[in-house]
C-alpha cells in the first residue's frame, strides 16, 4: 500500500433529502361535479447512508469529497398520486471505520461488510389534501410541506482492522519485517519515522490460510499525550488481536524499551494491556550464541522464555517459526 495514499481520518458535510410537498389537487373530470380532494402524499427525501465495503482498505477514495447530497423527494401530484421518494446517497467505507458527529462523539461503528448506517435521515414527504377531508370539510385546499432534510458535519475515523499489530520505536525494523512477510512495499530507509502512515499485509500461511499484520508508525516517549506522531496513529492498535513488540538486539536495555513501549500503549487505552503480546528481539543476525545466553539470562528475570523469540529481517531467520507461534496464538 502506498503511504500517500493511505487516508484514515475524513471530514464531511452531509445533507439529506428534502420531503416532496403533498399536493392540493381538487379531482376535476367532464361530467364530475365538485369530485373532492385527490392530491397525492410527497415522497420521502434520499438518506445519505455509510455502507461497509471489505473491497476497501483506507478512506482515500473521499480524500477530496467535501460534500455529500441526497436527492430531494418529489411533490405529490393528482390522483393521489405519490411523489417518487428521493435517491439516496450510500457512501463505501471500509471495515473498522468510526462515524463521529462533528463533536467527536461516536455515532456507530462499521465492523462488518455491508453493514448500513444512516447518518442523516431524508425529510418526511407532506400529506396530500385527500387525508383531510371529513365530513364537515369536504374540499380542503391545502396539504402539507415536505419536512427538510438533515444538514450536519460527520466525522470518518479509520482503525485497521489487523490480526497482529507491530509496536516499537522509530527505525526498529517494523517495515522491513513487514516486507519480508508479506508482499507489502512500504518505505525503508535508515532514519527515524520513515514510516508516516500505517501499511498493511497479508502473511500466506500454510495450507491457503493467512492473516494480516499492520506496521504502526514507530511510537516514542510520550506518544499517549500526543509527542510525535502521537495518538493519530495509537488508534490503530485497539482492534489488533494480538500485539508483536518489535526490539532490536543491540537496544541499550531490551526490557526497558519494552516496558517505555507498553507504558504508552497503557497510557492511550488500558485495555491494550489485556491483549496477547509477543516480543520479537530482531537483528539476531548481530548475536552469536554467548551473546543471546546473556540477553536469555537479563530477559529471563522478567519475561518467560516462550513470551520472546530472536529474529532477523535480513538473513529471515526465525521467520518461520514467527508465522508459527503467531498463527498458533491467533487460533486460540
Amino acid at each position: 500500500m502506498v503511504e500517500g495514499n493511505f487516508v484514515d481520518y475524513i471530514r464531511i458535510f452531509v445533507r439529506s433529502g428534502n420531503g416532496g410537498k403533498g399536493s392540493a389537487h381538487l379531482r376535476r373530470e367532464k361530467f364530475v361535479e365538485k369530485g373532492g380532494p385527490d392530491g397525492g402524499d410527497g415522497g420521502r427525501g434520499g438518506h445519505v447512508v455509510i455502507r461497509g465495503n471489505k473491497n476497501f482498505w483506507t478512506l482515500f477514495h473521499l480524500k477530496f469529497t467535501q460534500h455529500i447530497r441526497a436527492e430531494h423527494g418529489e411533490n405529490g401530484g393528482k390522483q393521489h398520486s405519490h411523489g417518487a421518494n428521493g435517491k439516496d446517497s450510500i457512501v463505501e467505507v471500509p471495515v473498522g471505520t468510526v462515524i463521529k458527529n462533528a463533536d467527536e462523539e461516536i455515532l456507530t461503528e462499521i465492523t462488518q461488510d455491508q453493514q448500513i448506517f444512516i447518518v442523516a435521515e431524508g425529510g418526511k414527504g407532506g400529506l396530500g389534501n385527500a387525508h383531510f377531508k371529513s365530513a364537515t370539510r369536504q374540499t380542503p385546499r391545502y396539504a402539507q410541506p415536505g419536512i427538510k432534510g438533515i444538514e450536519d458535519k460527520i466525522i470518518l475515523e479509520l482503525k485497521i482492522l489487523a490480526d497482529v499489530g507491530l509496536v516499537g520505536f522509530p527505525n526498529a525494523g517494523k517495515s522491513t519485517l513487514l516486507s519480508v512477510l508479506t508482499s507489502a512495499k512500504p518505505e525503508i530507509a535508515d532514519y527515524p519515522f520513515t514510516t508516516l502512515k500505517p501499511n498493511l499485509g497479508i502473511v500466506k500461511y500454510r495450507d491457503y490460510q493467512s492473516f494480516a499484520i499492520a506496521d504502526i508508525p514507530g511510537i516514542i516517549k510520550g506518544a499517549a499525550e500526543g509527542k510525535g506522531l502521537g495518538h493519530r496513529f495509537l488508534r490503530h492498535i485497539e482492534r489488533n488481536a494480538l500485539l508483536l513488540f518489535l526490539i532490536p538486539a543491540d537496544s541499550d536495555d531490551i526490557v526497558k524499551e519494552y516496558q517505555t513501549l507498553a507504558k504508552e500503549l497503557a497510557a492511550y487505552d488500558e485495555s491494550l494491556t489485556h491483549k496477547d503480546v509477543l516480543i520479537a528481539i530482531s537483528k539476531c543476525d548481530l548475536l552469536d550464541d554467548e551473546l543471546k545466553k546473556e540477553i536469555d539470562q537479563e530477559v529471563q528475570k522478567d519475561f518467560s522464555p516462550d513470551s520472546y523469540m530472536y529474529i532477523s529481517s535480513a538473513t529471515q531467520s526465525g521467520l518461520k517459526e514467527l508465522k508459527d507461534v503467531l498463527w498458533t496464538r491467533l487460533k486460540k
